[in-house]
């Protein structure tokens, strides 16, 4: 007896604490868990529904942001028709109008392409405008798609001429928004300001067309004819729209 009270001294700690675990888990078994998840529940319901209502209103506040969005770019796109709609109430002859639908970011400045094709009436050479002044030629058509080849790529070569002197030069494209004017013969009298429309002698494009105003002179040391630098006026960036000029290519 006085053996069994001694062990019992020793570890009737251990005993209850085994005793209380089993019958905790015989107790969850039974109610599948169900005790412990109540109080979970209750231990955690009121820091989920303050979460729940944070992403309530986010939710809002992300549906909100994105109906001002719809609502300024629709506002944005209906302005650009507008003024596009009043440039080809300007034009006397018939003009397509068409969206530009790709541009490459690594040919940004060097080509687009436009939502009309052959079937729409666009052949090979025709001439495309926008607001600002000229964009550039069509250089090949599909039945629904045609590539334009930009004013601003370095590798066109526009006849144009300075409004105020009617002197003669090229324009070459810079890969952005501004492009050179090659001068044909020593030049004196170019001012910032003047401006550039395309020549009457031009072969691949009607006389007249505006396509930006001088900005400086550059003079090099291996070239006597200084070179004008042109800004050019057609919002190349952001252009969503364009016009379409048919125009009989000279051969």
């Amino acid at each position: 007896m006085f053996i069994i009270r001694r062990w019992w001294d020793r570890h009737w700690l251990h005993i209850i604490l085994m005793s209380l675990a089993l019958g905790t888990a015989w107790f969850l078994r039974q109610t599948q868990g169900a005790a412990l998840s109540e109080v979970y529940y209750v231990l955690t319901a009121p820091f989920e529904g303050e979460e729940r209502a944070q992403i309530e209103n986010r939710l809002k506040d992300a549906r909100s942001q994105e109906l001002e969005q719809r609502i300024t770019e629709l506002d944005k796109q209906n302005q650009q028709l507008k003024q596009l709609l009043g440039y080809v109430k300007t034009q006397k002859q018939k003009v397509i109008t068409a969206p530009i639908i790709s541009r490459s970011s690594d040919r940004w400045w060097n080509q687009i392409s436009i939502g009309r094709g052959s079937n729409d009436g666009v052949k090979i050479g025709f001439v495309v405008t926008g607001i600002g002044g000229l964009v550039g030629r069509v250089t090949q058509v599909t039945p629904h798609t045609s590539r334009i080849l930009l004013a601003s790529d370095p590798t066109s070569r526009i006849g144009v001429s300075l409004s105020r002197n009617r002197y003669l030069g090229y324009l070459q494209g810079n890969s952005g928004q501004t492009a050179v004017m090659h001068f044909y013969e020593k030049v004196t009298d170019v001012r910032a300001g003047d401006v550039v429309v395309t020549s009457a002698v031009s072969e691949r494009f009607p006389a007249g067309l505006p396509v930006g105003r001088v900005i400086s002179l550059r003079k090099r040391n291996s070239k006597p004819i200084p070179e004008a630098i042109v800004q050019l006026t057609a919002p190349f960036s952001y252009l969503e729209w364009v016009v379409v000029h048919p125009f009989q290519v000279s051969n």
